[in-house]
């Protein structure tokens, strides 16, 4: 039952192949490869979240070659990892739709999804790998094609953002491949669950001390956690659209908050020093992002520094550690991937319209755009927490916990920044949508529908997302951050399934 684990990588891959051989010939035909990739792995994702949601504390393992663990290489798939799998590849199947007709004022479009299926290859491959270094190499993947996608209109301005992106994405790389081979020095195992249960019996001390502060620096800079954060409002107004909505919705979650929490909590085993900085790095990161982004006039800056203050939060949620923090900080970073995907794929429809994004020349947009005017105004008031969309309650549950945690001036902070948030998203729904037209987008119209229907899609999850507190769709979140506070108890749910 466990074979088609390999699936949420073999198929990206292959499509990323075939799409590299025909896309020249056809375009439609690589439009169709794009779309039907990511649609199976929207379907393979559900499915496994049917499996073991249905199978309570059930761990899948998928045995490379025949070789068992921890001498051979394994996939694992626990609650956690289905639940991120069915987030990043709704938002994908999402972003290819609205790419159907975005990418058609950029040439080669075939390269484009070549690029953006290897992307979803590491990513899906960093959520299913048992293995370190396999981890790392996946990391590498989504990594090297995020870069050049980010690159992809070669504008100087997009040439220069994306060397300063791969130059501190590099440096962040070489941080978790060094932690890899200190930790394969003390252990002589790649295994993430052999790696854990041998920690677990003989303590590392400094040397897991240092390989502690190796993975936070170069999962912070993934995660773009200030004072790591510096690529970000560069690389994400000069991506094109979809591009920046999947960067800010589920790439820095998979390959910084999802690695680093999978390290931390499963594999090393967290401190109390551990969650202290997590705590520091969090608050650090919601209120300075906050702060960056009011002043800006820019969408897609705006955006991008308002993405830097929500990955805050989900940090800020796992620096406290406790039950209920945890299950805040997953059900933000579910809401987040897709509210901030949304809003960014609103900019794109602005830009693509308007053929503008700076808030200064813009106005009145929701005469001649009703739709994407709609859909951002849900976006927008979602993200900045207003009740009963789901981005209230993920906030809420947050800053219950700091509160019981005993983090009084935290959960303040926390419900400030929200205040913040909402403050700069009106201005964002001010400047754009509403006031008089300008004269020069009189005949402004509205985005094709491939555009309309993906943001529509992901407005109805926004208003749907507050109802994983209902006791239905409550248990998947409980499952996966029980994942988490199983702690390195993951190794013996890891080998007794492979038994």
């Amino acid at each position: 039952m466990n074979n088609f684990i390999p699936f949420f990588v073999i198929i990206p891959l292959g499509a990323a192949f075939l799409i590299s051989l025909v896309g020249k010939l056809s375009r439609r035909l690589a439009d169709f490869l794009a779309t039907s990739g990511g649609f199976g792995l929207l379907a393979l994702s559900f499915f496994t979240l049917w499996i073991l949601n249905s199978r309570a504390g059930v761990v899948l393992v998928y045995k490379v070659g025949g070789w068992v663990p921890p001498i051979g290489i394994c996939m694992a798939v626990d609650n956690l990892s289905s639940l991120m799998l069915s987030t990043v590849n709704t938002v994908s199947f999402l972003v290819l739709l609205y790419s159907l007709s975005y990418m058609e004022k950029y040439t080669d479009k075939w390269k484009f999804y070549t690029l953006f299926m290897l992307m979803l290859a590491g990513m899906n491959g960093i959520m299913v790998t048992g293995d370190l270094f396999n981890l790392f190499v996946f990391l590498e993947i989504a990594s090297i094609s995020s870069y050049a996608l980010v690159a992809f209109g070669t504008e100087a301005e997009e040439l220069e953002a994306s060397f300063k992106y791969a130059v501190m994405g590099s440096l962040a790389s070489s941080f978790v491949l060094l932690g890899i081979a200190l930790l394969y020095s003390y252990t002589s195992t790649l295994n993430m669950a052999d790696i854990g249960r041998t920690l677990a019996a003989h303590p590392a001390g400094l040397l897991l001390n240092f390989v502690a502060v190796l993975f936070l620096a170069g999962f912070g800079l993934k995660a773009a956690l200030v004072p790591f954060h510096a690529w970000l409002p560069d690389a994400h107004p000069s991506a094109p659209a979809p591009i920046s909505a999947m960067l800010s919705g589920v790439f820095i979650k998979v390959l910084g908050v999802y690695a680093l929490s999978r390290v931390f909590f499963n594999i090393l085993g967290v401190s109390q020093g551990v969650l202290f900085i997590l705590l520091i790095l969090g608050t650090v990161s919601m209120v300075a992002g906050a702060f960056l982004a009011i002043g800006q006039s820019d969408i897609k800056r705006m955006f991008a520094y308002s993405s830097v203050s929500q990955i805050g939060y989900i940090i800020l949620a796992f620096g406290i550690g406790s039950p209920l923090a945890i299950f805040g900080g997953l059900f933000h970073l579910i809401n987040h991937a897709f509210f901030k995907s949304l809003l960014f794929l609103n900019s794109g429809a602005i830009e693509y319209s308007a053929e503008s994004r700076d808030l200064k020349k813009l106005g009145g947009l929701k005469e001649g755009m009703p739709f994407t005017a709609a859909t951002g105004i849900v976006g927008s008031l979602a993200i900045s927490g207003l009740p009963p969309l789901g981005g209230f309650f993920s906030k809420l549950i947050i800053i219950l916990a700091a509160v019981q945690a005993g983090y009084l001036w935290l959960g303040l902070a926390a419900a400030l920044v929200s205040i913040l948030t909402l403050a700069y998203y009106l201005k964002f729904i001010g400047f754009a949508f509403l006031g008089k037209l300008p004269e020069g987008l009189a005949k402004i119209k509205e985005v094709p529908l491939a555009m309309r229907l993906a943001m529509l899609i992901l407005a109805v999850a926004c208003l749907a997302s507050g109802l994983l507190v209902a006791p239905l769709f409550k248990s998947l979140l409980q499952s996966a951050s029980d994942c988490l506070l199983l702690g390195t108890g993951y190794a013996e749910r890891v080998f007794s399934a492979i038994r």
